[in-house]
């Protein structure tokens, strides 16, 4: 692979906290050296890329991103979100699995890695089922999914009611260091629920769930943690009754990071409006108090990681009443533009965006990119934090275009996706 030098950048570092000027020197897919803009002067390489003065970060690793394969590949495929992926800068995803075949054993998560490896543009690594079936009953073979590569478990937005079957899980995942990602929510406070509970909720007649329901959850989840040892990570922390106990357990020295999806920090309980169908998400969107709260946790480091939390829908799922309506949107290719509204309000800075964007979700996986330094892989985003646009959902990759950001103004367009040096945003 010939020399890449990219010049006239203004990178993004999330390790150093900068935004500087500076060039990258890319050598056999890896970094070889990040340069201030004096010392790139007279560098020279096969291949030359004026950067513009535009932004150069590390790609986005996206966490919790559902595939339709095997089984509902109508809704999206490897190919799809590969295309997707690479149109929004994200240059690994982590996908979940719950797919209308669970995979929970290893043939299933050889299946889907061979097909990711085939079809997608960008690194694809595979959770795996924490329990058979993802019916909470019995524990799938961590060890030999792990063996089949598998990087986490998690049975997604479904929640294990059985506390000894998952303490169990939590023990065994330990005794192999195994990471597991959990959804905190007191299932039968949640079953049936469509929006957050309040007035809003009572004004549109809709069922809701308290935000004491994640509170209670990731209560549980802790004490399991207490008790086991085990390595955990929160899918999605959407509300500020639960952060004092996030910030308690990793007081208390508590293997535990947490995430929160890009709508959550950018949306409220009031999108819903008119009962929009787009809008519906697990869990539901919630008040502009506790947005903003989840956005101060982003910006101090106590919530971890923003992911999209991709969930394609057909139109027929979504085009019914909004109780009845599946829930989820698609986000590969909004993530970064809709992650970038909290840069242009003030309220995070490149940087500590993609410190949550690429950084830590790299390291909580044990993975060498998100980040800017000799060694790393040379998976990179170009991208113009200010260029306007107006998002139409029909021009979107994913075969789903259930977005709620559908005729959103939004600012941020990626100028350019590269993986291990290659590019892969271009058709």
């Amino acid at each position: 692979m010939n020399d890449i030098l990219f010049q006239n950048a203004r990178l993004i570092d999330p390790v150093a906290q900068t935004d500087a000027p500076g060039a990258i020197l890319v050598k056999d897919g890896k970094i070889t050296a990040v340069l201030s803009e004096a010392d790139a002067k007279g560098q020279t390489a096969a291949q030359v890329i004026d950067c513009g003065g535009l932004c150069l970060a590390p790609g986005i690793v996206d966490i919790g991103v559902k595939i339709g394969e095997p089984g509902e590949r109508h809704k999206e495929s490897y190919r799809s979100a590969g295309r997707a992926a690479a149109a929004g800068g994200v240059t690994t995803i982590v996908t979940s699995p719950d797919t209308a075949q669970a995979i929970d054993t290893p043939e299933t998560l050889e299946f889907v890695a061979r097909r990711a490896a085939q079809d997608a543009r960008v690194n694809v690594l595979h959770m795996a089922a924490l329990t058979k079936g993802r019916d909470g009953r019995e524990m799938t073979e961590i060890g030999f999914l792990l063996d089949a590569g598998a990087v986490a478990f998690t049975d997604g937005s479904r929640v294990v009611t059985d506390t000894k079957v998952l303490s169990r899980a939590f023990t065994y995942a330990r005794s192999l260091n195994a990471l597991i990602v959990g959804h905190v929510q007191e299932p039968g406070l949640s079953k049936g629920a469509a929006v957050t509970s309040g007035k809003f909720a009572s004004l549109r007649g809709l069922p809701g769930v308290s935000p004491m329901a994640e509170r209670m959850g990731l209560d549980r989840d802790i004490s399991l943690l207490e008790m086991t040892g085990a390595r955990y990570h929160v899918d999605q922390i959407t509300t500020a009754r639960a952060l004092p106990a996030l910030e308690r357990a990793k007081r208390n020295g508590l293997d535990i990071t947490a995430g929160v999806s890009v709508h959550h920090l950018t949306l409220n309980e009031f999108d819903v409006a008119d009962y929009r169908t787009f809008f519906k998400l697990t869990p539901p969107l919630r008040s502009e108090d506790d947005r903003m709260a989840i956005i101060d946790a982003v910006d101090s480091g106590l919530i971890d990681i923003i992911c999209s939390m991709h969930t394609p829908q057909d139109e027929e799922s979504k085009r019914l009443p909004f109780e009845e309506a599946a829930s989820g949107a698609v986000g590969l290719e909004t993530l970064l533009p809709a992650a970038l509204r909290l840069y242009h309000s003030g309220q995070l800075t490149l940087p500590k965006l993609f410190r949550a964007l690429s950084l830590n979700p790299a390291r909580r996986m044990g993975l060498p990119c998100g980040r800017l330094m000799d060694g790393a892989p040379a998976d990179l985003v170009l991208f113009d934090p200010d260029a306007p646009f107006l998002l139409d959902r029909s021009k979107l990759r994913s075969k789903s275009k259930n977005t709620p950001f559908d005729g959103a103004r939004l600012q941020g367009t990626v100028a350019g996706t590269w993986v291990a040096g290659r590019r892969v945003d271009q058709e």
